[in-house]
């Protein structure tokens, strides 16, 4: 087999360990465990927490002490044992620090995919820019496979999802391992801390524009999760109602889901033109009125006829949402940096959108869901709504705030 299809085995299973329980989690611990809107919220808000600084510190020990495919396999060996131990759990506490312990460990992993992915292209010759992207969108892939199974299978409201997560994790780490090996770099080695975390890029905020744009990143990272947290739960709430109980959005509420993810990789591919034809300003404004679309689109459908419809375009309109404001701000943020600090400053980006801003989101939605519900029920037209305001007053002050003069040309600086 060839070296490229090895690596989109890689990536392909990267993100079917992820996609095993990310969407179904929620709803599994709401239905299920029975866990109240803040405690659903507080578990999701980990995933900000290890954003902030276990990238950065699993860097520097890819970078120092063991090769960065060993590394990864050997992170992915221990998820596969939280993942298992978080199975059994049905209290919060005990959930709670596993959940956090895994995630310390899984979302460095991303980072270190493409990590191991670059070295081993790079070193048999391939061009990393040509080349990754079709290796890298297999992921998506492996993500929607997984949801569709778990929704197929009929555990979404199961532990079984983390049971399966955890096989899969296990089942990469030993497939990591047949792997052409990545040294270590010594001229990465020398890297520090501040910088590893992303710290000394912080001098950016000494640029009002820059400034601007981080706490801006900030708050909109914090709609980036809320539907993967609650849409799955929401979709399954409409059971209760007799009228909707038997329909596909609620039966196979994983599959409609995953329509999110499906529309990510097309919106991908129009990044390039909408960057260099409007701008980044336009193109994260694009963004933010797309999650106002987003979530209004979810607060007035329903699982039948035109109701199905207005959920479809909400899952379609989140590759918008999603894409061109993760990808589009990384490639910003790569333009304007100086060239010494461009690593730091991408690090920086996570921590402002997929650390601080995902924690705010996180726990803010979930005192927003329980205090919308009444027994067993929440009041999900409000509680969308409530979001999409949001994302609103975020977008229309961004507007005002955000002073950037499009130059087509500027893009071209950007180095991979």
């Amino acid at each position: 087999m060839g070296i490229k299809f090895r690596l989109t085995v890689m990536n392909f299973l990267q993100f079917f360990v992820w996609g095993a329980w990310l969407l179904s989690f929620g709803k599994y611990l709401g239905a299920t465990l029975h866990f109240s809107g803040e405690q659903i919220g507080a578990i999701f808000m980990t995933m900000g927490i290890a954003s902030l600084f276990m990238p950065g510190l699993l860097g520097i020990v890819a970078d120092r002490w063991i090769s960065p495919n060993k590394l990864y396999a050997l992170v992915h060996f221990l998820g596969a044992f939280l993942l298992y131990w978080a199975a059994k759990q049905t209290g919060f506490d005990a959930l709670y620090w596993i959940m956090l312990l895994y995630l310390m460990l899984y979302m460095p992993t991303i980072a270190l995919d493409n990590t191991v992915s670059y070295c081993i292209l790079e070193k048999r010759g391939f061009d990393i820019v040509k080349d990754f992207p079709p290796i890298r969108v297999w992921g998506t892939v492996g993500f929607i496979i997984a949801v569709w199974l778990i929704d197929l299978l009929g555990w979404g409201l199961s532990n079984m999802q983390l049971y399966f997560s955890a096989v899969f994790s296990m089942v990469l780490g030993l497939y990591s391992l047949t792997l052409p090996g990545c040294p270590i770099e010594k001229a990465k080695a020398k890297k520090t801390l501040v910088q590893a975390l992303g710290l000394d890029a912080f001098v950016l905020f000494k640029n009002k524009k820059m400034a601007v744009f981080f706490i801006f990143s900030m708050l909109l990272g914090a709609s980036l999760q809320i539907t993967n947290m609650w849409g799955e739960a929401f979709l399954h709430d409409f059971g209760r109602i007799a009228i909707y109980k038997a329909t596909f959005a609620v039966r196979n509420n994983g599959i409609l889901m995953s329509v999110s993810q499906m529309s990510e990789t097309l919106f991908i591919l129009t990044i390039p033109f909408f960057l260099k034809r409007f701008g980044i300003k336009k193109v994260m404004l694009m963004s933010m009125f797309a999650w106002v679309f987003r979530f209004g689109l979810f607060g007035i459908g329903n699982p039948v006829g035109i109701g199905l419809v207005f959920l479809l375009l909400s899952m379609i309109i989140y590759g918008m949402a999603f894409d061109f404001f993760n990808i589009s701000g990384s490639l910003f943020v790569e333009a304007e940096a100086e060239p010494k600090i461009r690593a730091s400053a991408q690090g920086l980006f996570m921590i402002m959108t997929n650390g601080l801003g995902a924690m705010m989101g996180a726990y803010g939605s979930g005192v927003i869901v329980e205090a919308y519900k009444t027994g067993n029920t929440h009041d999900w037209q409000s509680i969308w709504f409530i979001f999409a305001a949001y994302a609103l007053v975020v977008g229309v002050t961004f507007m005002f705030l955000f002073k950037y003069k499009h130059n087509p040309e500027s893009l071209k600086v950007v180095r991979h």
